[in-house]
């Protein structure tokens, strides 16, 4: 695997390394030793899928306080996302500082989002499967989110028409 850290301390671009042959190709897609070398968080608590009918989907910004902090491996297993970031740690140096990176089925990028960073997406096709590994289990009490429209953040989405929950739509300014 090829771990690139982004501008947000902690927060990897990771690609696979396929061998391929007339059959297709295997890769790794995870792999504890490799990410403990990195200092990642290599526990996976759970595993979720989110599924999208439609193009324009955003769901987020969401992330899991303290004491229950998660870090996230996303991936798109089907179709395509624009997959956003936001670092929520008070004493970093990137705080309140977002990326973006596209996440697609033909890529196959992954997103490692450390503990303390929102995270959200807004599908860029039809019919699009994301995939979640967890580092914590998810506790209700503790889940919270960050409008994604939020001034205080400047975060740009690719299309204009969103489908967006109403629990998203509801999230205060960020204070």
């Amino acid at each position: 695997m090829i771990f690139k850290e982004t501008k947000l301390k902690g927060a990897y671009i990771i690609e696979i390394e396929p061998l391929e042959d007339e059959r297709g190709f295997f890769a790794r897609a995870f792999c504890q030793k490799e990410f403990e070398e990195h200092g990642l968080s290599s526990h996976v608590a759970q595993c979720n899928v989110s599924y999208n009918k439609r193009k324009g989907t955003l769901r987020g910004m969401h992330y899991q306080a303290s004491p229950y902090e998660e870090a996230k491996l996303v991936s798109c297993i089907r179709g395509a996302i624009y997959d956003v970031i936001l670092d929520l740690r008070p004493r970093s140096g990137t705080y309140k500082q977002w990326i973006s990176a596209e996440l697609s089925d033909e890529n196959r990028r992954m997103l490692y989002i450390p503990e303390g960073f929102a995270h959200g997406f807004q599908t860029l096709k039809d019919n699009t499967e994301v995939f979640y590994q967890m580092s914590e289990f998810y506790h209700p009490e503790c889940a919270g989110g960050v409008r994604w429209d939020d001034p205080a953040f400047g975060i740009e989405w690719p299309i204009s028409e969103k489908i967006i929950s109403d629990a998203d739509k509801s999230f205060a300014d960020f204070r």
